[in-house]
């Protein structure tokens, strides 16, 4: 297992040129086409975007569970555990690997989208959170049990022993969703991946899980990536913010920027379609226009420039934007940007 200097020593995970497609017999996916970001220890890093942009698919294969027929077919994923500035690409390992394996789960947990699939259906609650404490504490069956029990507890879960021993068919879907976050918890991850966990919760467990995350963060210096549709959840809990788009992250700046200087014109089209206190009786929410390409028709130049409107013709049509540095730390792909040293000069 090859060790690599990290650029930046406070970086716990960095993700460059992540590509990872999917070979189907009407063609290749590119599910992940590109993306990059950083996440700093002890932060939250939001990533946003509609369904069909990549994130789901981009979290598993940091987590190495891409599975046939994907493939993570080029990029790195630096992960740097501990702050000698000595990192491991995960994306070198195989995701079946002894090495990967001591680092999914114990290192790095993952909250999955939907938990009936995640959860066995043969095992109990209690074997699934026994599997988690031990991947990270050395301790008895008794204490095993005790620290289980907790962890369901401290998610809101009633009369949590009861459900230690049940099976996951036994629980209503927010009570899966909550064991499934309780089973992430349980091991004391350095990076939480958070996908969605809290869709298929009301609102007010939907605010105790998000204190529960971020009290957890307080203590124990956890880092977390939120993937997330919900804005109002990303301006309460993020750091930064990553906005995907068919494969890539178009756009990455901390929240402040995000919400009130967003560059690119996704981020500005996602923002207008938030339901505002201000609006007049009546008056309809601002959509976006058009759908997620199909995969297998990917627009040419900009992926976005068929519903954007800044769209220039003879330009965006025609060239694949890059990364350009807006201001330090804020980035976008968008041909009608200029870089930051350009834009002083003029």
């Amino acid at each position: 297992m090859r060790q690599i200097p990290m650029r930046e020593p406070d970086t716990l995970l960095e993700v460059r040129d992540l590509a990872t497609h999917f070979f189907t017999d009407e063609g290749v996916v590119r599910a992940v086409d590109g993306a990059s970001f950083d996440i700093p220890r002890g932060k939250t890093l939001c990533i946003v975007g509609e369904s069909g942009s990549g994130k789901s698919v981009m979290a598993r294969a940091v987590m190495g569970l891409t599975r046939a027929p994907g493939r993570v077919v080029g990029g790195s994923v630096l992960w740097c555990p501990d702050q000698d500035g000595q990192a491991t690409d995960l994306a070198t390992l195989h995701g079946n690997s002894r090495a990967y394996r001591a680092i999914r789960g114990p290192e790095i947990g993952m909250i999955f989208q939907e938990p009936m699939a995640a959860l066995s259906p043969v095992h109990t609650i209690g074997t699934q959170l026994a599997e988690s404490v031990r991947s990270r504490h050395a301790v008895s069956k008794r204490e095993t049990r005790e620290r289980g029990i907790e962890a369901l507890a401290r998610v809101g879960i009633p009369e949590p022993a009861a459900r230690y021993d049940q099976y996951g068919f036994e629980l209503s879907g927010g009570m899966r969703q909550r064991a499934m976050i309780a089973m992430a918890l349980a091991a004391e991850p350095k990076l939480l991946i958070a996908d969605e966990p809290t869709t298929a919760l009301d609102v007010t467990t939907q605010a105790g899980i998000l204190d529960l995350i971020l009290d957890l963060q307080s203590e124990t210096g956890m880092t977390v990536m939120f993937i997330t549709h919900d804005l109002g959840v990303v301006a309460e809990i993020a750091d930064s913010v990553a906005v995907m788009y068919l494969g890539r992250v178009v756009e990455h700046a901390d929240v402040d920027t995000a919400f009130h200087a967003p560059a690119h014109p996704y981020t500005e089209a996602l923002l207008r379609a938030l339901p505002s206190i201000h609006a007049k009786t009546g008056e309809r929410l601002a959509a976006i226009p058009g759908m997620v390409p199909h995969p297998f028709a990917r627009p040419a130049g900009c992926a976005f420039h068929p519903r954007c409107h800044r769209f220039r013709p003879g330009l965006c049509e025609t060239r694949e934007p890059e990364n350009v540095p807006v201001a330090p730390g804020h980035g976008a792909r968008c041909l009608l940007l200029k870089p930051a040293r350009k834009a002083a000069a003029e």
